[in-house]
């Protein structure tokens, strides 16, 4: 599902939850949350003990000329990265198993939420309007079940609750999951299976999953190369 941000209305697509309905104001967030830097965005500190409170205006703020506060430059900076660029065979894996990789990914569920490709709408900036965005995620919402859920409200969404994480350019990522809780990439897979408790549903990945360990050993391990190539 998506989510409605506040009492706006607005949808949610960035950030682990959802929770922020724009760039801008995703980057105004780490900004405050992971560095602690208040802005025009996210203007209350982090910490209100008023022994700790030293800045008496806010540390970034829109300049009164022809400059760019850090947290516009910080979103422009994301705005226009390059996409990550799949490989078709890396090391001793073949290009053939990337394929077969990719058909079981597709034919197991997993594209049902990582979802391969979406495109652009109307952007103000020409040369990100109508463009296919191979990124493997609805940037939806979904019920993640009780081993994955953290019990943290953001946005619309509830404790055991999720963004679909992009996995372009997972090839290159250490860590997985939305703590980082292991760099095992089959371990983070069978993580999305969950049944559910007294406080949260049922993991809405448990089917994909089974028609994942229904797999044989050589295509699971496809599978597994598949997504390492993004």
């Amino acid at each position: 599902m998506s989510t409605g941000i506040g009492n706006d209305g607005r949808i949610g697509r960035f950030g682990w939850k959802a929770q922020n309905p724009s760039l801008l104001i995703f980057s105004g967030e780490a900004y405050n949350v992971e560095m602690g830097i208040t802005s025009e965005a996210f203007p209350i500190e982090r910490d209100e003990t008023t022994s700790c409170q030293f800045a008496t205006v806010l540390n970034d703020v829109t300049p009164s000329v022809n400059k760019i506060p850090a947290i516009v430059n910080f979103a422009n900076f994301q705005r226009f990265l390059a996409p990550p660029t799949p490989v078709s065979n890396f090391g001793t894996v073949s290009e053939n198993s990337i394929r077969r990789g990719r058909y079981q990914f597709t034919n197991v569920g997993c594209a049902l939420c990582h979802t391969p490709q979406l495109q652009t709408g109307h952007a103000t900036v020409a040369a990100l309007r109508g463009k296919p965005v191979n990124l493997f995620s609805d940037l939806a919402v979904h019920q993640m079940g009780p081993g994955l859920a953290d019990d943290i409200l953001q946005g619309g969404a509830r404790g055991d609750e999720f963004r679909t994480a992009p996995l372009w350019g997972l090839g290159k990522r250490i860590f997985f999951l939305h703590d980082g809780r292991t760099t095992d990439l089959e371990v983070a897979i069978q993580a999305h299976s969950s049944g559910g408790n007294s406080q949260f549903g049922p993991s809405e990945a448990n089917s994909v999953i089974n028609n994942f360990n229904r797999l044989s050993d050589s295509d699971q391990q496809n599978v597994l190369n598949f997504l390492r190539s993004l």
